[in-house]
């Protein structure tokens, strides 16, 4: 252990933090309430540097992808981060600040967790499920001192992975097969977290808590979260044994469309969605010759507005993607596999590889029990219960939103994340509501766009910045309320605006009509 001067007392106001290098040792010290606080300056998801984050409180929000840590002790708060910070002690020496360093360096600690003991506890908590809802309930329920048996079950060969990379970095050749697992296998070992791969549930019994297989298997569960995701949407025409035309929801998906891209010069992706998107990046990327139908004047129409979706349109157009919009398909054509795309016009795209991004629906049709909406969404309340002893997270839980007090359902990856923190939390014997703000981000090319919080309509969007210069902030307005805020390139702001809405305190429309607001300032000085 060495002490090592960070600073003077005068260099930090209350309520700021700053990164050090020490050696190879990267610290974040911050000041709340006028006290000092060290912890690791490194978000342990993507490595962002969290002094270009805000700072909410004791809470730091990390920059990039908006995983948040308790600044006291560096423990995780809220993902996609799955790790905590180290924390270091922090005296004071008259107007020096002297932080205590270990003699190695780490960048994260795992959450002390505990592991199986049937002595102490024979329930079995079973969770349906293998993404990322899955993942850190199992996580969250060993964290909270659940002894009993932890089981995932999952329909895919694979433990639970990185899903957002699939039509990103790892779709484009950027991200290696051995970077996706969320953990690596002897993590599930030691943790005594069973993972039942390759296994098709059938119908699940709420009133007699009974799991049925499709091999004729069952089980019974005392407590249960189904965090089933979403399952593709087909084309009504969709043909089954047509080669080369691609869903991407899976790690098998993006696997089968690497492989065929190898072979291929020219794609046709079907849907301007998020996953459609940005596999037309990245199969540009792999020297394919990309073209993107899909039935909307521009990309993302109902999700950012005209005004972003233009500005994506023309980022994919200047790599060279082709667009037919306002456009749909009427069949595929080929022999075996296939050669074309035809649209409703009559329009003939030559094709040697198509994706299919038309949305998910909830994959429930197994539930039997519960309350589903019309869409197959698991109606769940505030604490993502949907009966007793039964929880959803994730795609397919309709809650009902902290924020605007109307009941959402988010096809999130982050969203999932914190729902199945939650629900693991209440399945432990907790009784914590769901209030996270929601977070998504998209990487396109070299662009890259954040959004925080929620909106399926809005009155208006105010502009702070140049959307064409890729600088920008997006504030969606509905009800004289401030509901989402989209951005490029604004991190800094982007945490502060989760910090803002995390606590009411969003500026107003009018506010933001007649000036550009600080809202990292705002942040930090509430008056």
């Amino acid at each position: 252990m060495r002490e090592v001067e960070l600073a003077k007392v005068g260099a930090l106001k209350d309520g700021e933090m700053k990164a050090f290098d020490v050696g190879e040792t990267k610290v974040l010290l911050a000041r709340v309430k006028g006290n000092f606080h060290a912890v690791g300056a490194t978000c342990p998801h993507y490595g962002a540097p969290l002094a270009e984050g805000a700072l909410c409180g004791e809470r730091i929000i990390c920059p990039w992808h908006h995983a948040s840590f308790d600044v006291k002790t560096g423990d995780l708060l809220e993902p996609p981060a799955l790790d905590a910070l180290p924390r270091y002690e922090v005296t004071l020496e008259g107007e020096r600040v002297i932080v205590a360093l270990p003699d190695e360096t780490v960048d994260r600690r795992t959450p002390p967790m505990v592991t199986r003991d049937a002595r102490r506890d024979e329930r079995t908590f079973v969770i349906l499920g293998g993404g990322g809802a899955g993942y850190l309930a199992a996580q969250t329920l060993r964290e909270d001192g659940f002894q009993g048996r932890v089981l995932m079950i999952t329909r895919e060969d694979r433990l639970p992975y990185d899903r957002p990379n699939l039509s990103k970095d790892f779709l484009q050749g950027h991200a290696e097969p051995e970077w996706m697992p969320l953990r690596p296998d002897e993590f599930f070992t030691d943790h005594q977290i069973e993972v039942m791969r390759g296994k098709e549930v059938t119908r699940i019994d709420a009133v007699t808590r009974a799991i049925i297989f499709s091999d004729g298997d069952s089980l019974t569960y005392d407590a249960l979260l189904v965090a089933t995701g979403g399952t593709p949407r087909q084309l009504p025409f969709q043909p089954d044994d047509l080669a080369n035309v691609f869903l991407l929801r899976s790690y098998a998906d993006a696997d089968a469309i690497i492989e065929a891209a190898a072979q291929s010069s020219r794609a046709v992706i079907i849907g301007a969605s998020f996953i459609g998107m940005e596999a037309a990046s990245s199969l540009t990327e792999r020297q394919c010759s990309v073209t993107v139908v899909a039935p909307d004047t521009v990309p993302f129409l109902k999700t950012l507005g005209a005004e972003i979706g233009a500005l994506f349109q023309r980022l994919h157009e200047s790599h060279g993607v082709k667009f037919k919009l306002g456009a749909r398909v009427a069949r595929f054509e080929g022999a075996g596999k296939v050669e074309a795309v035809v649209l409703e016009s009559g329009e003939r795209l030559e094709a040697d590889l198509v994706v299919v991004g038309v949305g998910v629906k909830p994959a429930t049709d197994f539930l039997k029990g519960v309350g589903l909406s019309r869409d197959g969404g698991v109606m769940v309340d505030e604490h993502l219960r949907a009966a007793d002893c039964l929880y959803a997270a994730g795609d397919i839980a309709y809650f009902p939103s902290a924020l605007t007090g109307e009941r959402q359902r988010i096809e999130h990856w982050r969203t999932a994340l914190q729902q199945g923190r939650i629900a693991a939390h209440n399945m432990a014997g907790k009784a914590i509501s769901y209030d996270s703000v929601p977070f998504f981000w998209t990487r396109q090319f070299d662009a890259g766009l954040l959004y925080v919080g929620h909106a399926e309509k809005w009155d208006e969007i105010i502009y702070q910045g140049d959307v064409s210069a890729q600088n920008f902030l997006a504030f969606y307005v509905k009800g004289n309320r401030v509901l989402a805020v989209a951005g490029m390139n604004r991190d800094r702001d982007m945490a502060a605006v989760e910090g803002l809405m995390r606590h009411d305190r969003m500026p107003t429309p009018d506010q933001l009509r007649s000036s550009t607001v600080n809202l990292p300032e705002l942040l930090r000085n509430p008056s």
